[in-house]
């Protein structure tokens, strides 16, 4: 499930809030190439932040998914996203900063995990 978390030292009315989460989760399903239903948005507003050195519009993102990123896929998030905030919240894109985290299969993880696993008999 691709997880974008978005913050802003901005106000975000319920309004704007709708249409940046609306057109994120777009933006985000079509460029990994997930289910819309997968994608889940979070945005807080109103959250202190120094960038750069001063307290002008900012935003910080962090987004997390299990496959589907790489260098390419993350430019293209990183300009839509900036996109996104520069129509909706009048930041700058470079007064925001996005992380990518790519999460390795957890499926895989925990079958191999659990093969390994070998119960204790002891009497």
């Amino acid at each position: 499930m691709p997880t974008l978390n978005l913050f802003t030292n901005l106000p975000v009315d319920a309004v704007i809030a709708s249409d940046i989460l609306k057109d994120a989760t777009k933006a985000v399903a079509k460029i990994i190439g997930k289910p819309e239903s997968y994608v889940m948005i979070l945005l807080n507003g109103g959250v202190p932040i120094a960038f750069a050195g001063t307290e002008a519009p900012a935003a910080y993102g962090e987004l997390i998914s299990i496959g589907g990123l790489g260098p390419s896929v993350n430019g293209k998030l990183s300009s839509t996203i900036a996109e996104i905030l520069q129509t909706k919240l009048s930041i700058d894109s470079d007064r925001f900063y996005i992380k990518f985290y790519d999460s390795p299969d957890q499926t895989e993880l925990v079958q191999s995990t659990l093969a390994k696993f070998r119960p204790c008999l002891c009497f």
